[in-house]
């Protein structure tokens, strides 16, 4: 053996990348996450024909005009709908019939928006027989609802409801298998599904601070629009959260050491950080898996939390990711009850 083998320096070293190999939640992180990570966002943002964006006219002559465009679907509304419309997020530009021509009104920070204009004026401009003929002004707004940060707010806090409920209960019951704590609780007089209730309850009590926490900070700093009703986000949250505290239970329902239920978590979460649409529309993916994505507990979350946030849709106008939801609930809830294991 030589000097460099016998030296402190290297024994220590190699015994540290030794522990590394051996730890699978590390080599989950440095060489498979960013892998699949790629592969999901590789998907997401292949190549493909442009998406049709939605605008407004005030005129059934506007409507036809940009509907001639493949890149753009249009539908007549009055100037206030418009305005509305573009506040939710539901169209990206609206056309304004003007004595002397045509105002664009939308959302110069929004890239959609700004290749919405060139679509539009494009079309009505061809339609009138020449580039140009028809004078055009633009009407910039910046409405809540339309921007980026009020997209992605819904979904991070989709995810937050998720790492809290899965990663909160899932660890508890697993330090309290290691500790033998949940043996003492065999002898009790209680039932299986009682103890495990108490954990989904627990949560609601975290849920509220939480949720109350993350949205008050989003309207504060950034002004993000509640258009839907507070007590129906409300139960969208506690709905969520509930169901994702099911996955948790369903995962540390066997496990015995916190190295396999973090790796149980991280295989469950994984497929929802990268398809669920938290930081893109999760309609990006091909069509051939929607039916996997839409059946995702977090894309439901999400897609209900954005109707509700932007677009103040009510409950009756999301019984599907509500459906949904409901199914994560009670499926995993009732298998948790016949697979727990106490010790």
């Amino acid at each position: 053996m030589n000097k460099l083998q016998r030296s402190s320096l290297y024994q220590l070293s190699i015994m540290r990348f030794r522990l590394t190999l051996r730890e699978p939640e590390a080599i989950f992180w440095v060489f498979i996450f960013p892998i699949l990570l790629a592969v999901g966002l590789g998907i997401a943002f292949r190549n493909r024909p442009a998406d049709v964006l939605q605008v407004g006219a005030t005129t059934p002559q506007f409507t036809r005009a940009l509907a001639a465009d493949n890149g753009l679907a249009a539908s007549t509304m009055d100037q206030p709908t418009g305005t509305r419309a573009l506040a939710n997020g539901s169209i990206l530009l609206l056309a304004i019939q003007q004595p002397d021509g045509v105002a664009y009104q939308f959302d110069d920070t929004n890239p959609d928006a700004r290749t919405a204009r060139l679509l539009a004026d494009r079309a009505i401009q061809a339609t009138a027989g020449r580039r140009n003929v028809v004078p055009a002004a633009d009407r910039l707004v910046h409405e809540p609802g339309s921007r980026y940060i009020d997209f992605v707010v819904p979904g991070l806090l989709g995810m937050n409801l998720m790492g809290s409920a899965i990663w909160g209960i899932g660890f508890s019951i697993v330090e309290a298998r290691q500790k033998k704590l949940l043996k003492r609780l065999v002898a009790s007089p209680m039932r299986r599904w009682q103890f495990l209730a108490a954990y989904l309850i627990s949560r609601l009590t975290m849920l509220v601070l939480e949720v109350v926490a993350f949205l008050g900070f989003a309207r504060l700093i950034f002004a993000v629009p509640f258009h839907g009703s507070l007590w129906q986000l409300a139960m969208l949250c506690v709905l969520a959260s509930l169901s994702f505290s099911a996955l948790g239970l369903l995962v540390s329902s066997r496990a015995r050491t916190m190295e396999a239920a973090s790796g149980l978590m991280n295989l469950v979460m994984l497929p929802m950080w990268i398809l669920s649409g938290v930081f893109f529309s999760a309609s990006r993916f091909p069509a051939i898996i929607q039916p996997i994505v839409r059946a995702l507990p977090l894309t439901a979350a999400i897609e209900a939390l954005r109707g509700n946030m932007l677009q103040g849709l009510g409950l009756q106008h999301m019984l599907a990711p509500i459906a949904v939801l409901l199914a994560w609930l009670a499926v995993p809830f009732a298998v948790s009850v016949r697979i727990f294991r106490w010790k």
